[in-house]
């Protein structure tokens, strides 16, 4: 599988004990955690910015990284993202920071370090716009938005 270095700041000491790294060779994402000094208590409905101790700076314009919520966690705990996906330019270095969103109808316990989100590094083209006054006919011809179905 290619790789890519990505220079990483520690913004808490206590990441260095529990770096991001992939749970098997075919996974895709790296577990982000919760850099919390304490329990977060999230109420139903409710949603709280979340640390992730770590700043990362990809500098090559070909690959951004994704933010994306455990699927897991969301599933059975209702716990996802606010932004439901979270963008990470090539040349960002602040904090990773995570919209954690309780969507459940109970209150859930964040604890300090747990992991709430999972990074994704995707390659990006950036797209230039060409004007025309109509498309070259394809097979799906002028249907719109839901127009091939439900199955």
């Amino acid at each position: 599988m290619p790789r890519l270095d990505i220079d990483v700041r520690i913004l808490d000491e206590r990441l260095r004990q529990h770096m991001p790294t992939y749970a098997t060779p075919g996974s895709a994402g790296l577990d982000l955690r919760a850099c919390l000094d304490a329990p977060l208590i999230l109420a139903p409905g409710a949603w709280e910015l979340v640390r992730a101790g770590m700043a990362i700076h990809i500098g090559d314009p070909g690959y951004a990284a994704l933010i994306l919520p455990r699927s897991g966690l969301g599933h059975k705990s209702g716990i996802v993202l606010g932004n439901l996906v979270g963008l990470i330019d090539s040349d960002y270095q602040g904090e990773l920071m995570m919209s954690v969103w309780n969507r459940s109808a109970t209150p859930f316990t964040i604890e300090p370090l747990e992991r709430v989100a999972q990074l994704i590094i995707v390659p990006v083209m950036q797209a230039d716009f060409r004007i025309v006054d109509d498309f070259a006919p394809s097979a799906r011809g002028a249907g719109g938005y839901g127009s091939t179905g439900r199955n």
